[in-house]
């Protein structure tokens, strides 16, 4: 990350406290890390905080985590969806990418080097998308200005 770049702003959803420990302390130098137990403690977070990224464990108690994250997808689009599971589920993973939108399909254990270079890629994809609404969004003003001055050339 270079100087004066904002840190990755990530939510790490699982309920093995031991997962959720470990992984705060492996990437708290690098990102800006929140972490939660469960899918409702996690929306509770998606609801108060500015996320870039969302990784949740698949297989947890009262909410999977692809109901998480489509709850998680109607209060904010915007972050970067990644599922984790320690269990190879077809199905998970076809729910994960039909209802979910994930960007990332992982497996438990995670290997740290290769889950760092997924959530910076997945940044990057997060920063062009944001980019490209900004830019859509000037288009839409400037078409929007070309218009009212044609209409005003037009009734003059």
């Amino acid at each position: 990350m270079s100087e004066g770049q904002e840190k990755i702003k990530m939510l790490y959803v699982d309920d093995e406290a031991h997962n959720l420990t470990s992984f705060k302390a492996t990437f708290r130098k690098d990102f800006k890390v929140h972490i939660a137990g469960s899918g409702a403690e996690g929306l509770e977070i998606v609801e108060k905080e500015e996320l870039h990224i969302i990784l949740t464990d698949q297989r947890m108690p009262n909410m999977t985590g692809i109901e998480f994250l489509e709850k998680a997808q109607v209060i904010n689009p915007e972050p970067i969806r990644i599922l984790i599971t320690g269990y190879t589920d077809i199905n998970a993973v076809v729910d994960a990418i039909n209802k979910g939108q994930v960007y990332r399909y992982l497996n438990k254990p995670w290997n740290e080097g290769d889950l760092k270079a997924t959530m910076e890629k997945a940044y990057e994809v997060y920063s062009l998308r944001r980019q490209n609404r900004e830019l859509l969004d000037k288009l839409a003003r400037a078409n929007n200005q070309l218009e009212f001055l044609l209409r005003q050339r037009l009734l003059s």
